[in-house]
C-alpha cells in the first residue's frame, strides 16, 4: 500500500485530494487539525512548513509509521491580490514567496532522500494557471506561483533518471466556500472543483504517469 503525504491537509483542497487517495495510507501535514482524524491508515502531524526542522520531524514520523513514502502532494499555498510591483511591501512578498515556494522546498528536501532510498516515487505540486504570465497586482502571487513551476521543472529533471516523476497542475479559481464569499456575484459552475483537481493530482500519482516528467497541467473549468 502506498504511502501519500499531503500538505495543507486541512484546507479544502486537502481535504478533497486525501479523500481520493483512499486507497493509500495518508500522513496529513498542517498547522491545525481542523476536521482531520488519525486512524489506522492515516495520521496527522502538525507541521510548521517553514521551518525545515518542523517539516523534517513530520516526515520522520511518517516514515517510522509507514516505512516509506511514495507520493507528496504539496498542496499548501496562497493567494493575495497585492499592490503595483513598486509599491509592493517585504512583507507581502516574503510571504507570498514563503507560503508557495518555500513550503515545497523544505517539503522537497526532506522527502526526496526517503524517496531516493524507498527505490523511487510521484511528487504533485500546486502551481497557477494564472502564473504563467504578468498581471497587474498580481506580482508576488505571480512570481511564487512561477517560482512553483520552475522548480517542478528542475527537480524533474534531476530526479527522472531516479524513479521520481515531479510534476505540477495549473489550477485557475478553486470553487471553495471562500471564494464564493469573496465573488458572490460570479458562477462557481465556471470554477474548479476540489474533487475534480483532486482526480488530476491522483492521476500524476499513479503509474498511469510514469511517462510524465515536468509537466504543468492546466485544469481550468470553464474559466
Amino acid at each position: 500500500m502506498r504511502t501519500v503525504i499531503l500538505t495543507g491537509a486541512a484546507g479544502n483542497l486537502g481535504r478533497a485530494v486525501a479523500a481520493a487517495f483512499a486507497d493509500a495510507n495518508l500522513v496529513l501535514l498542517d498547522l491545525k487539525r481542523g476536521s482531520l482524524q488519525d486512524g489506522d491508515r492515516q495520521m496527522f502531524v502538525e507541521t510548521d512548513l517553514l521551518n525545515a526542522q518542523s517539516v523534517q520531524a513530520a516526515v520522520d514520523k511518517a516514515v517510522q509509521r509507514f516505512k516509506r513514502i511514495d507520493v507528496l502532494c504539496n498542496i499548501a499555498g496562497g493567494f493575495r491580490m497585492g499592490s503595483p510591483v513598486h509599491e509592493t511591501s517585504d512583507k507581502d512578498w516574503d510571504f507570498m514567496l514563503n507560503v508557495n515556494a518555500r513550503t515545497v522546498l523544505n517539503m522537497s528536501r526532506a522527502v526526496v532522500p526517503a524517496m531516493l532510498k524507498g527505490g523511487g516515487g510521484k511528487i504533485v505540486n500546486i502551481g497557477a494557471f494564472a502564473a504563467q504570465k504578468g498581471a497587474a497586482q498580481m506580482g508576488a502571487y505571480v512570481a511564487s506561483k512561477s517560482a512553483v513551476i520552475r522548480l517542478t521543472e528542475t527537480m524533474a529533471a534531476e530526479l527522472r533518471e531516479k524513479n521520481i516523476n515531479v510534476n505540477c497542475v495549473l489550477p485557475t479559481i478553486i470553487d471553495t466556500p471562500e471564494n464564493r464569499k469573496a465573488m458572490p456575484d460570479a458562477d462557481p459552475k465556471r470554477w474548479v472543483a476540489p474533487e475534480d483537481l483532486a482526480q488530476v493530482i491522483v492521476f500524476l500519482a499513479s503509474d498511469a504517469a510514469r511517462a510524465i516528467h515536468g509537466a504543468a497541467l492546466p485544469v481550468t473549468g470553464l474559466s
